[in-house]
């Protein structure tokens, strides 16, 4: 079974503005996904966390992956990317999260889809609404109603 998913991409360590790039290409060659699409670029101050702005960034892809063989595949790409889990929300190489998957709600102890704040996050819901403008999150309702709760972020388009 194909399933559409949304991934969150952030980064704001080291040339966060090429990873990100280069991440869209490498989400394509996991056995098993097919990019779709790739939101524009943003950038943004980190949230409840020190260091640099991050780029942000949402692609949709089309996986036959389990939600954990996902996982995988994306923390994988994280570790490629040198990504250290130091310390809750310390700066990133590389940050890669599963927004949706389909219209499923899985909570694990390893994965929580929808990601419990994406609704709470300008960085994530301006991409991801640039894809999919009727998009749902399941068990909350209509992504862009949560646009206004957001409306004083400040994010940052970033020409690529």
């Amino acid at each position: 079974m194909i399933v559409r998913s949304y991934i969150g991409i952030g980064a704001n360590l080291g040339d966060a503005l090429s990873t990100v790039q280069d991440v869209f290409r490498a989400l394509d060659k996991i056995p098993g996904c097919r990019l779709k699409e790739c939101s524009s670029l943003f950038r943004s101050a980190p949230i409840n966390a020190d260091g640099d702005d991050y780029i942000n960034a949402v692609a949709s892809i089309d996986t036959s992956l389990a939600p954990d063989a996902l996982l995988d595949a994306l923390q994988i790409l994280e570790k490629d990317e040198g990504r250290v889990r130091s310390y809750a929300n310390a700066p990133r190489t590389l940050d890669l999260d599963i927004l949706l998957y389909g219209n499923q709600i899985i909570q694990t102890e390893t994965l929580t889809v929808p990601h419990p704040r994406m609704a709470e996050r300008a960085f994530v819901l301006i991409p991801l609404l640039q894809l999919a403008p009727a998009v749902n999150i399941p068990g909350l309702g209509e992504a862009n109603t949560f646009l206004t709760s957001v409306a004083a972020q400040k994010i940052h388009a970033v020409a690529a």
